[in-house]
């Protein structure tokens, strides 16, 4: 928007300096509150002296999904008696306030060509919802935040961005108030923040949790720098840390410990520290059963789940989880010398497989639920005794003194060693397939640390190995490389 459009947020501009429509595109999906953030600007540009027009183009998909709300606004004054002419959509490169309710569809904006340098300001919430390619995917299969952020950066001519949906949350409201509170804080509009608020209270609907949300979106907006530090990329240091806590709850203290002196090596090489601490630590908090059924009953879980169905007061609420470990699960949660007399026994691996073959229904807010999966979660003092610990322990001291003898002569392909962790993860056949390509491909190490081009090979590899669950896709791979 011009300069000279913009007006303080606690006095409206005088509208006679205006000569064209005031064109803001709101990006948001179901159940965001867009719809309701596009009827307060109409019903407050209309309050206030403007001719107000808002359409709507419903997404249809996952993730292009959603639905883009376009409001114009023009003054009274500035038309002279006419009826202004204002468009139904969006015009790339004519937009001047886009308000994107994820940071994917901030940058899909930005695709769109609706987010311009020299005129658009872009306020977005910076939290993510994610598709379900990114979710499904054998390894991470999330798309960098971090590249999103800078993509949004480099196009607006301002980016006001906060995590509006926790602020939100914080205030027992939706996401659209504390976006239309962030639009207030930007100051992009002719509009005061007692303006903007008395569009809430108009509207008659949660106004007390609204304004709250909206208050907190203003402040964000009004205290955040307009071009925010990158909040997503971490420092080794900050990667250690949350390593240190994460195998803390994991395990104990000592666990935590037993993390940093792995670490301690690899200390001064930069990117292949932050690398292999974020993926050792993951590694050492492999999920086991012991480990799931402690998730389960933790108390933020509970919590979690009361806020995300909206548990009403005098409303019960019942957790009923599907268990089905196989066989080899439930032997690798003994101890070791257990383990392996069960899976060396026909007659005990008969028995056990009768037991479990159907697999069983607890529900976890029962009391005799509960306390099912407490005693399986209580097992953690006993799980360095367990065979799964000692095979997990066995194969992270492997990787780990590869990526060490890799260092000095070859860190790009030490760097990707660290990588290849992406492929061992979940729990079940998941953990299975991904742990098979993972030995496939560390046994293949020797080879590509001959080769020249042996660090972009390896990517390749990882890659096709997280292109699907069968396999198929890294065993072409492989014979591409002359590695099969």
């Amino acid at each position: 928007m011009p300069e000279g459009l913009r007006a303080p947020t606690d006095a409206p501009a005088d509208a006679s300096v205006q000569e064209r429509a005031i064109g803001i595109a709101i990006l948001a999906m179901g159940g965001e509150g867009g719809g309701v953030l596009a009827d307060w600007l109409v019903a407050m540009a209309e309050a206030h002296g403007y001719h107000a027009q808002s359409t709507s183009v419903p997404g249809v998909a996952q993730r292009t999904g959603a639905t883009i709300y376009y409001v114009e606004i023009f003054p009274h004054a500035a038309a002279a008696g006419r009826e202004p002419v204002l468009a139904m959509m969006p015009i790339p490169g004519e937009v001047d306030v886009v308000i994107a309710s994820e940071l994917m569809e901030a940058a899909r904006a930005v695709q769109r060509g609706l987010v311009t340098p020299d005129l658009t300001t872009l306020i977005a919430s910076s939290h993510r919802v994610y598709s379900m390619t990114e979710r499904t995917a054998m390894g991470d299969g999330r798309l960098d935040s971090q590249g999103l952020l800078t993509l949004c950066r480099q196009a607006a001519r301002r980016l006001v961005i906060a995590d509006m949906r926790q602020l939100a949350e914080a205030h027992a409201s939706v996401l659209s108030a504390s976006l239309f509170g962030g639009l207030a804080g930007a100051g992009v509009l002719p509009f005061s923040r007692a303006q903007f608020e008395q569009a809430i209270t108009q509207g008659g609907v949660g106004v007390k949790p609204s304004l709250a949300a909206f208050a907190a979106g203003f402040d964000a907006a009004q205290t955040l720098p307009a071009q925010s530090p990158d909040p997503i990329t971490p420092e080794a240091h900050d990667i250690i840390a949350e390593g240190i806590r994460r195998l803390t709850d994991y395990q104990d203290a000592a666990y935590a410990e037993a993390y940093r002196t792995r670490l301690a090596p690899l200390h001064g090489t930069g990117d292949l520290l932050t690398e292999t601490a974020r993926y050792l630590a993951l590694w050492m908090s492999f999920e086991d059963p012991i480990r799931v059924a402690d998730l389960k009953i933790r108390a933020t879980r509970f919590q979690r789940v009361e806020a995300e169905v909206k548990l009403a007061p005098g409303q019960i609420l019942r957790i009923r989880e599907f268990m089905h470990p196989r066989l080899q699960e439930i032997a690798e949660t003994l101890p070791g010398f257990l383990g392996r007399a069960l899976l060396s026994s026909a007659v005990l691996r008969g028995i056990a497989g009768h037991l479990t073959r159907k697999g069983r229904i607890i529900e976890t807010t029962s009391i005799t639920g509960f306390l099912t999966l407490w005693c399986v979660a209580s097992l953690r003092r006993w799980r360095p005794t367990t065979l799964r610990y000692a095979a997990e322990h066995a194969a992270i001291d492997q990787w780990m003194l590869r990526i060490l003898a890799l260092a000095p002569t070859n860190p790009s392909l030490a760097l990707e060693v660290a990588h290849l962790q992406r492929l061992v993860k979940g729990y079940s056949d998941t953990h299975v397939r991904g742990r098979r390509n993972f030995d496939t491909l560390m046994a293949h190490l020797p080879t590509l640390e001959a080769r020249d081009d042996g660090p972009q090979t390896l990517v390749r590899l990882r890659d096709a190995a997280l292109a699907d669950d069968t396999g198929l896709t890294l065993t072409v791979a492989l014979a591409k490389e002359g590695l099969a």
